[in-house]
């Protein structure tokens, strides 16, 4: 299956939010209104798969940040990247159910690794749930052990991969 990868617009809000509620809990999902801010506020670094339709398949988002580890407020609070941030964290990676299976979602990490290498960041770094620690290790990413972060009360574990 073939896609193309551009900026997340305005206009794709409403299918990124259902395929936001796919893939996480109502407790972990992202609000409307942090999505938004997101899109608006790190254009560069919230990158929409599209099907032959331009419909959005998948998505991939993260600030840069001044620190190895993600932080709790990162998921509340968006600000402007910063061009001189050693880290391009990952605070969403979803893919539509319906387009699950297809290698998508390994290759939205790779094109978000494509403009963090651009920017000259030194690694991407995310936390996930345990039971997708073997997908990102598959795709070069390094566990860091448990995180510190306690967002919507989960088990988080820090996942690195250096650029």
């Amino acid at each position: 299956m073939l896609f193309t990868y551009d900026q997340a617009q305005p206009t794709d809000l409403n299918e990124i939010m259902i395929i936001e509620h796919s893939g996480f809990s109502a407790d972990e999902a992202a609000t409307t209104e942090a999505m938004r801010d997101r899109i608006r506020l790190y254009p560069d670094t919230f990158i929409v798969a599209r099907t032959a339709t331009s419909h959005v398949a998948g998505y991939i988002v993260g600030p840069t940040f001044d620190q190895r580890y993600l932080t709790d407020d990162l998921y509340t609070k968006s600000t402007a990247n910063n061009p001189d941030d050693p880290y391009q964290t990952v605070l969403s990676l979803v893919v539509s159910p319906d387009y699950r299976r297809h290698g998508l979602g390994g290759q939205l990490l790779d094109q978000l690794a494509k403009v963090a290498r651009l920017q000259n960041r030194r690694a991407v770094t995310l936390t996930c749930l345990k039971k997708r620690v073997p997908f990102y290790e598959h795709h070069g990413y390094q566990n860091k052990g448990v995180s510190a972060s306690d967002h919507a009360g989960e088990i988080w574990y820090n996942m690195v991969l250096v650029l």
